[in-house]
């Protein structure tokens, strides 16, 4: 899969997102390096701070199934501008893939950036050794 179809598919995940509150739809598509794709939408919660972001959301559905080697993830937003990752979901990101590529788009116009770029010294698994 080619990464003009992730960020199709991050559009087609990003229909289903719940956001009542804000009104900020966000979709996400994580490319495995299996070649699997996982979607994910924002889901808001009248407490905000249960809300799941879109990322998370397809990153979640990814290990839930035994995934756990990702290539990108694609995100989007109804704000038709690029949308980053917040800081939360930099660090499950870098969590799980240090050599990820994030794919942020507008329309279909795309940027490609890695993980380190967005989050530099990141704090990590390796920190707790």
């Amino acid at each position: 899969m080619n990464y003009k179809q992730l960020v199709e598919k991050a559009y087609e995940a990003m229909d289903f997102s719940y956001s009542p509150y804000s009104n900020f739809k966000v979709g996400a598509a994580l490319l495995t390096k299996s070649g699997k794709v996982y979607t994910g939408c924002n889901v808001e919660i009248a407490s905000f701070g249960a809300t799941n972001c879109a990322e998370r959301t397809a990153i979640f559905k990814a290990i839930s199934e035994g995934e756990h080697d990702y290539k990108a993830i694609a995100v989007v937003s109804s704000s038709r501008d690029f949308t980053y990752p917040c800081g939360i979901c930099r660090q499950v990101i870098v969590e799980f893939s240090k050599d990820i590529d994030i794919i942020v788009a507008k329309d279909y116009d795309y940027e490609v950036y890695k993980i380190e770029e967005l989050l530099p010294k990141s704090f990590t698994q390796i920190d707790l050794k």
